[in-house]
């Protein structure tokens, strides 16, 4: 199950080092509701492996400025504490693994 990042957490997640994956969403976005059950289909795949979470950018907007989100829904693969790739809109499954690969 993907997690519900605040700013604060997404942080705590990505200064970790370990490989993270965020989805920027907000809840009148129709697109970001599509790609929900993706992402949570992603979290469940790879659950122990990568810490795979939703950041809400009306609750929560810190890190969707720092990384320059301009739209939504932006997913985000971070490793290492960087950012390494980024997907911008509504996506299939074999889209974000591959560039969740990349990370791995």
């Amino acid at each position: 199950m993907a997690l519900e990042f605040t700013d604060q957490t997404a942080r705590e997640a990505i200064e970790s080092g370990k490989p993270v994956v965020i989805d920027f969403w907000a809840t009148w976005c129709g697109p970001c509701i599509k790609l929900g059950p993706v992402v949570e289909e992603l979290a469940e795949k790879y659950e122990g492996k990568v810490v795979i979470g939703k950041l809400n950018i009306d609750d929560n907007d810190e890190i969707a400025s720092e990384n320059r989100v301009r739209n939504i829904p932006t997913v985000l693969f971070f490793k290492d504490g960087e950012l390494k790739e980024r997907s911008v809109g509504l996506v299939k499954l074999s889209d974000l693994e591959a560039k969740l690969a990349s990370i791995l």
